[in-house]
């Protein structure tokens, strides 16, 4: 006996029934030629842009992390030695006091120099006479040459006739040999950079206290919070998009100070004001290992993503 399979009619006849759904064929969405045009002039124009990214930033960023495997000193072509830069880094113990320098300089630098910025936003956003003129005076440390504003500090921490001993011993305190004692030299290096600093955090905080609603400060007022509470209980919070932006551009630029270090100290004394910038400097330049730079370089990475990653969830979870 023979069976017939009458699974094709059933299907043909439930999709004869009356009131199933089928779905309508998709069709492609025809593009007109004036938007063809449109987007043929934005790929024109971003092409400019890509070909720069591609050829200053994506290839130098892929030849880095293939270097940081090689032995290559400039004159001899690289020779694959995997992880041997790694493990070399990390046992010096030089490279490890600039990771802990480093670490040491933002953790002083980014807290104090944004919360100063706050401070001195709050201040020139009050409409005080001359505030365009310090406005301009608090950002124009962030215009100037590191190196110029360099050379300004290294006569204020000059223990024989700089400006900061000078006043000490006004006052009968004694003066110090700030950046050549070993136990000064950080903690001054740690002060320029705080002070720099303050100016395009100012700027950034100024912009985005411009956008909080004035009606909530009046509501307070009427509720009878005081100025400082309202400070902590509306302008903080308000300013907790900025705070992160800030944050994070604070700690990248901490982690890649260098042109100070370089004219204040030279990484000195004994190695007390070290950074990781200026370790890939001196094993770039100085001794000429190009692939020990590189592996510095992206140890060097790695330590700004993990920072941005765990700020970035830390900004989330309090949200």
């Amino acid at each position: 006996m023979t069976t017939t399979d009458h699974r094709p009619a059933r299907v043909a006849k439930a999709a004869s029934v009356p009131g199933t759904a089928t779905a309508p064929p998709r069709k492609r969405k025809r593009i007109s030629m004036a938007e063809k045009k449109r987007r043929r002039a934005g790929w024109l124009m971003i092409t400019p842009s890509v070909i720069h990214v591609g050829l200053w930033t994506l290839i130098p960023v892929i030849a880095t992390f293939y270097l940081s495997f090689t032995d290559y000193g400039i004159f001899s072509a690289p020779k694959w030695i995997w992880f041997d830069n790694y493990v070399e880094m990390f046992n010096d113990p030089v490279f490890m006091q600039s990771i802990g320098n480093t670490i040491w300089y933002t953790f002083w630098t980014v807290p104090v120099s944004m919360a100063v910025a706050v401070v001195v936003a709050v201040l020139l956003n009050q409409g005080l006479k001359l505030q365009k003129f310090y406005r301009t005076a608090f950002f124009l440390p962030q215009v100037t040459a590191t190196v110029a504003i360099a050379m300004v500090w290294l006569w204020i921490f000059n223990p024989q006739y700089g400006l900061l001993n000078a006043g000490l011993e006004a006052i009968g305190l004694p003066g110090q040999a700030w950046l050549v004692d070993p136990q000064w030299a950080l903690p001054s290096v740690i002060l320029v950079g705080a002070w720099q600093g303050i100016g395009i955090k100012m700027l950034i905080y100024i912009a985005a206290l411009q956008n909080i609603d004035e009606s909530l400060y009046e509501a307070a007022s009427l509720d009878g919070a005081s100025s400082v509470r309202q400070f902590f209980s509306i302008t903080v919070p308000m300013l907790k998009p900025a705070t992160f932006f800030v944050f994070i551009i604070s700690i990248i630029g901490a982690f890649q100070v260098f042109d100070q270090i370089y004219v204040l100290t030279d990484g000195g004394p004994a190695n007390a004001t070290t950074m990781m910038t200026y370790e890939v400097y001196r094993s770039a330049f100085q001794e000429f290992r190009m692939g020990m730079a590189s592996a510095q370089s992206v140890a060097l990475f790695a330590f700004l993503l993990v920072v941005t990653l765990i700020s970035r969830r830390a900004t989330k979870e309090e949200d």
